[in-house]
């Protein structure tokens, strides 16, 4: 048996289920960790509640072994966008970045410049959006002091180079929404100074599982403006307003979620057991198994062949894009549909049988195609 297999075993979600990019249903351990530390909770004792607490200091360890980070530059978040705030906000000059970004990007940021007037907002213009080594080295000027990007588009799941992008910027700060990639995708973090994720999706450990990675040079340039008691030296009881502390911990605002950290850690420490380069390329396969069923059907494919990680999205003639989504319930899938596109994002325990389900719903709406097609034309006499 191989690492992975336990890994692939513990997928329990019900046939059909290909929507991992939008939420990943809770793996049984962390339900099970999640329902007995919620029972330590409810005794009243000391010792269980110390013990449920120290999670939180064991999900940072797992983070900052998963990032190649150290310990310090790792914090808990209730969600990615409470870490790009705490980056955004602190931040002054220009951050460069493309409007298509999902919302968590390019909203926080606007909001930052307009509160405190120190950042700026220039974006990136690319046909598709996408953010490119080639798009980013036309855009850059002097005043750019920050890249921010996510790892992995959430339209169309391009999958950024991470370690080209650093060497495009130099020494700017690269802000990275790691949200729909981080567990899954084999990245070079070490090659951003920002990561912010959750693990609500692809690590299955539901929502309020947030964090963010602060490396040293970024801690150097961000002021930790949204800290509060938590992030400051000293403890609840200083009086006055101490100074932020070393660590990444400045840029904290409350004591994590112990539940929710439980729940992260169990999460992460399957990912780490199972690996993640091995996630990543079995992943990749599932992605390369939906783009063939495509093919196969006459539906386009608009998610890039090379640079891509879990999600496949499908562009259908615009005639068919309603009926390829009414297939696709009809045929008990689960996936995003949006702006006429069709978003199919299964994990590595997606399973024979619902690929089987996709290709039905494809099949059937190719078949209306072909006899559409074939239709005699009639003619009045």
């Amino acid at each position: 048996m191989t690492d992975l297999e336990p890994y692939l075993a513990s997928f329990d979600a019900e046939p059909g289920y290909l929507n991992w990019a939008a939420y990943g249903p809770l793996s049984p351990a962390v339900r099970a960790e999640a329902l007995a530390d919620a029972e330590l909770l409810g005794t009243g004792r000391s010792a269980g509640i110390e013990l449920v607490s120290g999670r939180s200091v064991e999900a940072r360890e797992l983070l900052a072994e998963l990032l190649d980070a150290a310990t310090d530059e790792v914090t808990l978040q209730p969600s990615t966008t409470y870490g790009l705030q705490q980056a955004f906000f602190g931040l002054s000059g220009d951050v460069l970045l493309s409007p298509r970004e999902f919302p968590a990007i390019p909203v926080t940021a606007r909001r930052a410049q307009d509160a405190r007037g120190l950042l700026r907002v220039q974006e990136l213009e690319a046909s598709d959006g996408l953010v490119t080594p080639d798009a980013v080295r036309e855009a850059l000027t002097d005043d750019v002091t920050a890249l921010a990007l996510s790892l992995v588009d959430f339209r169309t799941g391009y999958l950024a180079d991470l370690t080209a992008l650093r060497d495009v910027i130099g020494d700017r700060l690269l802000i990275v929404d790691a949200v729909q990639g981080f567990g899954v995708v084999d990245a070079d973090w070490a090659a951003a100074d920002v990561v912010c994720g959750n693990g609500y999706k692809w690590l299955r450990a539901g929502r309020g599982t947030g964090f963010a990675r602060f490396s040293p040079r970024a801690r150097e340039r961000i002021e930790p403006v949204l800290s509060s008691a938590m992030g400051m030296d000293g403890d609840v009881t200083t009086v006055g307003v101490p100074q932020p502390r070393a660590s990444a911990q400045a840029y904290t605002v409350s004591p994590p979620d112990m539940l929710a950290s439980a729940r992260l850690v169990t999460a992460l420490r399957e990912v780490a057991d199972a690996g993640v380069p091995a996630i990543a390329a079995e992943l990749r396969d599932r992605a390369q198994h939906v783009m063939t069923l495509a093919d196969r059907y006459g539906v386009q494919v608009i998610t890039s062949r090379e640079h891509h990680a879990g999600i496949v999205t499908l562009a259908p003639a615009p005639r068919e894009a309603g009926a390829l989504a009414a297939a696709l319930a009809n045929h008990g899938v689960t996936a995003t549909a949006r702006e006429g596109m069709l978003r199919i994002a299964p994990h590595v325990g997606t399973g024979a049988d619902s690929f089987g389900l996709l290709g039905d719903a494809l099949a059937a709406v190719a078949a209306h195609r072909v006899d559409d097609d074939a239709a005699p034309v009639v003619t009045e006499s």
